[in-house]
């Protein structure tokens, strides 16, 4: 009997960890707020803007998508996004007290070096992976997973400002416009704002300015 349970919990862990591994390898980050971040990245990159390059007043907001390409089917892998949901929140919320602690570390020249730095490797692994077209390769940096969620923790902490995320549950059909249902139904969407509450922001909930966004960039 001890030899079955070993063996039926050994099988759960195997399908929990894959679900992980689908999960994590159909998951995109980014931030929709300013809605030219992407532009004020580059342009700090190269030196043409000094860190801050959002204003204190200025709305900031980052998105997860959880089964960007496949969806996201099942209790498994709802429960195993709610799981990577809380722990990105958590390693934000690490991010944004290491960079309170540590103000040197958000410099102007010193955050520009650890960006053009990563930018370096995307450059690599870019050139690697396809043929070379700088437009391309600099939409690619600019929209970087690691770029974007050091500058949505870095503004936060530089600012000193509330945030909060809220996590919603695979999208049905009924629950989205016509034109985004092939890019959101079944998908599982994490979205944050540094804003004290969804009652602090100017819009009527918290997914009017995304899909706002999402429609403009499809």
């Amino acid at each position: 009997m001890t030899y079955i349970n070993i063996q039926y919990e050994t099988l759960n862990q195997a399908i929990i960890l894959s679900a992980v591994l689908v999960i994590v390898s159909d998951s995109y980050m980014g931030m929709f707020l300013p809605v030219d971040i992407s532009n004020r990245i580059t342009q700090y990159m190269a030196g043409k803007m000094e860190f801050p390059f959002i204003n204190k007043n200025e709305l900031t907001a980052t998105f997860y998508i959880f089964g960007k390409d496949y969806g996201v089917k099942g209790q498994t892998e709802i429960l195993t996004v709610n799981d990577l949901a809380k722990r990105a929140i958590q390693q934000l919320a690490k991010d944004i007290r290491m960079f309170y602690n540590m103000p040197n570390k958000m410099d102007s020249n010193f955050t520009r070096e650890n960006y053009v730095r990563r930018s370096l490797q995307i450059s690599i692994e870019f050139r690697k992976d396809s043929p070379y077209a700088l437009s391309e390769m600099n939409k690619r940096i600019a929209g970087d997973p690691s770029i974007l969620s050091s500058c949505f923790a870095q503004h936060i902490a530089y600012y000193k400002q509330d945030y909060f995320f809220e996590l919603f549950q695979p999208f049905e059909e009924n629950q989205l416009p016509s034109s985004l249902k092939r890019k959101l139904e079944g998908r599982m969407l994490l979205i944050g704002f540094n804003a004290k509450d969804s009652k602090s922001l100017p819009f009527e909930n918290t997914l009017v300015p995304f899909i706002q966004w999402i429609s403009n960039n499809r």
